[in-house]
């Protein structure tokens, strides 16, 4: 009898087995080589994390990487053949890199979208202001994206960007990163008086206006000065920068957490830094087609970086754009012998894309925001997300079921794993990518993308196992998506 029940037990275990389907963590029984792996690929994401805070240095930065792999701009080249590795950029946000493949482009494209723009504060078009009960200078700013205004408060920031002045010189701004670099930083109150404070809603606890940031408190040794401590300032930037008050407002400038990014974990195995959301897309997106080897693809591969999704990818570096149309309409003219607007149409229709963007992971503190069986996990993965959108699945795209089979033959193929999930419980809220405007060319899409905790704030985590495999996906897509 004893020996008939133990028959059953590894019976039904190897039934189970067959037939259930529960993501393990990648870190259970991964073998040594492959944790070298991941910890490897983390150190060069971390350095492009470390380099880049905002979307303009992250296409600069794709870009040199590309070309450091032989890819050449396409206005550079007069025809463009199978085998071919090109790029097309538009006004500095958007970077959007071909490995032309045997078949013609008609027959569509393997494309993986990431967005490159965070959360942060940009400055007010007018920032500079002196408060005179304090002695304080300070810059005015304008949230961007969906913060948690609290989380920004008394956290070393810096200041990055661009000013054109009026003779359209442009001068990049970096403060706050080198070593010996000032950071400015949001002032919060203390809690001995923060009686009437403590009585506001978390959401209100600190207002938008009241994100103002300290930038000098030294009145300048000038009589006939008005605002003497602002003077300061812009006497420090002129003298930097050669800028004065005006050129704030022919200015591109974003206050975002100072500092590199750096190991979480007495075990080293997360990531934590500002702008994982979506950079950490970015990044494996770019070099998945860097490093698809030498061999010509099938299938034309295609990674493009947006920006403002953050903010509704409105704008002309948003998706919404005409970026995508243009940069394949003119690849196709250099490619397929001319170019025709019904074969563009045909391209996009006939493409398969990944949304490369992030999901939520289980927070160990707030897990009730979570339906635990459809939610993702820190180490398991790449997650797999047939829509976004909100409560009844509102404004959002959904992946067909033949197109979720085919990733998934081609992740489970590779051995890479995956998990399926949504983003939080369904009344709790929601978020979306740009998978729903990529839908409007008629393509098959689907969100997939490595999961974080304490997404959109100063310093979201990640994990190392799920960058690299993150990677993999993504070469595999644009290798083997048919």
């Amino acid at each position: 009898m004893a020996k008939k029940k133990k028959s059953k037990k590894k019976e039904e275990s190897e039934l189970e087995k067959k037939l259930s389907f529960t993501p393990k963590s990648i870190w259970e029984g991964i073998n040594k080589k492959d944790i070298k792996k991941c910890y490897s690929f983390s150190r060069g994401y971390k350095e492009f994390l470390s380099k880049c805070k905002t979307e303009a240095q992250s296409v600069a930065y794709a870009e040199k990487l590309a070309r450091n792999e032989g890819f050449r701009e396409v206005s550079q080249i007069k025809n463009i053949s199978p085998g071919d590795r090109v790029y097309i950029k538009n006004r500095h946000k958007n970077i959007m890199l071909f490995r032309v493949g045997k078949k013609p482009l008609a027959e569509g494209l393997n494309l993986i979208a990431a967005h490159v723009d965070a959360p942060r504060l940009d400055l007010k078009p007018s920032p500079l202001a002196e408060d005179a009960d304090s002695q304080i200078a300070l810059f005015k700013t304008h949230y961007y994206g969906g913060i948690k205004k609290y989380q920004w408060v008394n956290v070393p920031m810096a200041l990055h960007g661009k000013v054109v002045r009026m003779d359209g010189k442009q001068i990049e701004i970096d403060i706050g990163e080198k070593k010996d670099d000032p950071v400015i930083v949001i002032p919060d109150l203390l809690p001995h008086l923060a009686a009437k404070q403590n009585r506001r809603t978390l959401r209100e606890g600190i207002k938008g206006e009241e994100l103002r940031v300290i930038v000098g408190s030294r009145p300048l040794d000038d009589e006939n000065a008005k605002y003497k401590i602002k003077l300061t300032v812009l006497k420090e930037l002129n003298d930097r920068y050669g800028m004065t008050e005006e050129d704030f407002v022919s200015a591109e400038l974003e206050v975002v957490p100072a500092g590199p990014a750096r190991d979480v974990g007495l075990d080293r195995s997360l990531v934590g830094a500002y702008g994982q959301d979506d950079r950490i897309c970015a990044y494996t997106s770019v070099m998945a087609i860097l490093e698809m080897g030498k061999k010509i693809p099938e299938r034309t591969a295609a990674c493009i970086l947006f920006d403002r999704e953050e903010v509704g990818s409105d704008g002309p570096t948003g998706v919404k754009s005409r970026f995508l149309l243009n940069a394949v309409g003119e690849v196709m003219e250099k490619l397929d012998g001319g170019y025709r607007d019904i074969e563009l149409r045909r391209s996009l229709e006939r493409s398969y894309a990944l949304s490369a963007d992030v999901n939520g992971a289980i927070n160990p503190m707030f897990k009730d925001v979570h339906e635990k069986q459809n939610a993702a996990v820190l180490g398991k993965g790449i997650v797999v997300t047939k829509y976004t959108g909100s409560g009844g699945k509102y404004n959002s795209s959904e992946a067909s079921a033949e197109f979720v089979a085919k990733v998934r033959r081609i992740l489970n193929d590779a051995k890479i794993p995956w998990q399926p999930a949504e983003l939080g419980k369904i009344d709790e809220g929601g978020g979306g990518t740009v998978a729903k405007f990529l839908a409007l060319h008629n393509m098959d899409v689907l969100d997939a993308g490595p999961a974080l905790v304490s997404m959109h704030s100063p310093f979201e985590l990640s994990s190392k196992a799920d960058i690299y495999y993150t990677y993999k996906a993504y070469k595999e897509f644009f290798l083997k998506m048919e």
